[in-house]
């Protein structure tokens, strides 16, 4: 697995994981770096089958195997309590180690996740795997920005939609991690057993997400005993890219939180 460490080092400072979703790539978090690294020891890492993990996901082990692998890079920094962060499939891996391993979480954070999937996740995801299985990558590259942010956020970000085109035919991560990693999120269903998370959790929800609605967010943070539920009017799926000012205050004041 290949992780990073940022932000402060002495022994005193806690830790923040991050983890990303279907891209899996540890830069998705840059926005967020700057900030959280004035207070907390910062961990970032790109998921296997990834970026420079590479290798392949694994092909039956679903978000138990993903969360396997961030016990590797837990068990690599000897860390015994961390907070962790997760945007999507990555919240998804937060809640299966808040299930597994609750005395390592100390606080979690769930960004547009779910705790079952919405069957209009599942569309998206179908014309996702259609475009790529019969137009091929760049097609599937070109259409992701539509899942991740809103319009007008696009339209102002000519730029940044062009670099990130060319980035991601560059570095894809291939045709079978991508639809393991869909399947993977398609399959995840703890809904029977949110009651046993009890882990304070912050779930963050925006309402103009195309890709998971934000009644996915409202649902999951009614069924955890300790989550909090902070919802947007706008910023997308990717909330944390189009908003990070906003998005870093909220987070830090949640972890922040001796409460």
């Amino acid at each position: 697995m290949h992780f990073e460490v940022h932000g402060r080092r002495d022994p005193e400072a806690k830790t923040v994981l991050l983890s990303s979703g279907l891209g899996g790539a540890g830069a998705y978090w840059a926005p967020q770096m700057e900030a959280l690294s004035r207070d907390f020891r910062v961990v970032t890492y790109d998921h296997r089958g990834t970026g420079r993990t590479g290798g392949e996901a694994s092909e039956t082990g679903g978000i138990a195997a993903m969360a396997d692998d961030v016990l590797e890079i837990i068990d690599a920094l000897t860390l015994s309590r961390l907070h962790f962060v997760g945007h999507a499939l990555g919240g998804l891996i937060g809640l299966e180690l808040a299930l597994r391993k609750p005395e390592l979480i100390e606080k979690l954070v769930v960004v547009n996740g779910w705790s079952k999937a919405d069957p209009h996740s599942g569309r998206c995801f179908d014309a996702r795997t259609a475009l790529l299985q019969n137009t091929g990558v760049e097609a599937f590259i070109k259409a992701q920005p539509l899942f991740l942010y809103p319009a007008v956020w696009m339209s102002e970000n000519p730029e940044r939609m062009a670099a990130d085109e060319i980035h991601g035919v560059a570095h894809f991560q291939g045709e079978t991690n991508i639809l393991r990693r869909i399947a993977a999120l398609r399959a995840f269903d703890i809904d029977a057993q949110l009651p046993d998370i009890q882990v304070p959790t912050l779930v963050i929800g925006t309402r103009d997400d195309l890709l998971v609605p934000y009644t996915r967010s409202v649902h999951l943070a009614e069924g955890l005993p300790h989550g909090t539920l902070l919802l947007t009017d706008f910023g997308g799926h990717a909330v944390n890219i189009t908003h990070p000012g906003t998005f870093n205050e909220q987070l830090i004041a949640f972890l922040a939180d001796a409460r």
